[in-house]
């Protein structure tokens, strides 16, 4: 039998692949969003529907008396907008997936590697203590009202389009310049970083699955560069040498506190995961995984031919101007 699955959003950088995976494996996919977005273009098997994933009853308009197996919303990311999904699609579906993040857990990390027990706590981004709070709205459902939840947890998931800095093509417009480029920390801590293809072999695979109901699992590669070697692999495809210059998480933070919260309520810590939870039920994933140093390749080659995306920050640009000033070795 046939697996169907309604994606709400699905055009994004990470949604996209699962919903070329989802239709590469043979299931009945539906896309429901407002019809905006080219930039990812879907398959042609793929059912199109237009709605608000914010406005109900576009959504009930737009899905009339259709149920799924699977619902799987991209673009939820407050209690509100979940508690709107649980009494909208608490009959209409098999499967509720919530796309939370891994950065909702404890930060830093007590003990590595993180599994899908460890606990869930970020004091230093909103934007995680948000999915910790929908996270508990989905587990209250579910014991509470049967709730069919499962939710999913990504750490940094990227595709051909996204480098992995904040600044984004900033960063290689600097090393090609010749220009420093910042690194917080040493640039030795450690960090997960997992191609979209990827984690859409994972995600597929826990689609219409009972056994992944009342469950969490956390979707993430198996490799864990530097920050040291994830910079030098995006500057070997740029062509260039980089001139890193360290600087603490601390220091960015006061000089960019936007960045800083990123920096301190994730991306400074080391993060390595054990899949093992993911891999009993999907044992395909991570089988062929993408490594950073061809997918940084992938990356660049992509920006390079598509030069309308070659957008620099200017205030960022400023920033790492006035970071690198004050903390190059020289400069200290």
């Amino acid at each position: 039998m046939t697996v169907s699955v309604l994606f709400i959003g699905g055009t994004g950088r990470i949604s996209t692949s699962c919903v070329r995976e989802a239709v590469r494996q043979g299931l009945d996919v539906t896309v429901l969003n407002r019809g905006r977005t080219a930039e990812r273009p879907l398959p042609p098997e793929v059912a199109l529907l237009t709605g608000d994933a914010n406005d109900p009853q576009s959504v009930r308009d737009a899905l009339g008396d259709r149920t799924f197996d699977a619902v799987v919303n991209w673009v939820n990311f407050t209690p509100a907008q979940v508690q709107r999904d649980i009494d909208l699609f608490a009959d209409r579906t098999g499967q509720y997936l919530f796309i939370s993040s891994a950065s909702a857990y404890q930060t830093p990390p007590a003990r590595l590697p993180v599994t899908e027990s460890t606990p869930l706590k970020n004091p230093y981004w909103q934007y995680s203590r948000d999915k910790i709070a929908c996270e508990e709205l989905l587990v209250a459902a579910y014991r509470e009202r049967d709730f069919p939840a499962t939710i999913i947890r990504p750490s940094h998931t990227y595709d051909e389009t996204m480098l992995p800095f904040d600044g984004g093509w900033t960063v290689v417009d600097r090393m090609r310049a010749g220009k420093p480029v910042i690194v917080h920390g040493d640039g030795t801590s450690l960090w997960t970083i997992t191609h979209a293809r990827d984690f859409a072999v994972g995600f597929t695979g826990l689609l219409g699955r009972d056994e992944a109901i009342g469950e969490a699992f956390h979707i993430t590669g198996d490799e864990a560069p530097t920050w040291n070697q994830i910079f030098g692999w995006v500057a070997e495809a740029a062509g260039v040498e980089p001139n890193l210059v360290h600087v603490a998480s601390d220091a960015i933070a006061a000089a960019d506190p936007r960045w800083g919260a990123g920096l301190l309520g994730d991306k400074a810590h080391s993060m390595v995961f054990d899949n093992t939870k993911l891999k009993r039920l999907v044992p395909q994933f991570g089988l062929g995984a993408t490594p950073y140093r061809l997918g940084a390749r992938e990356v660049v080659e992509w920006l390079d031919a598509h030069p309308e995306h070659q957008v620099v920050d200017a205030d960022a640009d400023k920033t790492m101007d006035w970071l690198a000033e004050r903390y190059t070795p020289k400069a200290m």
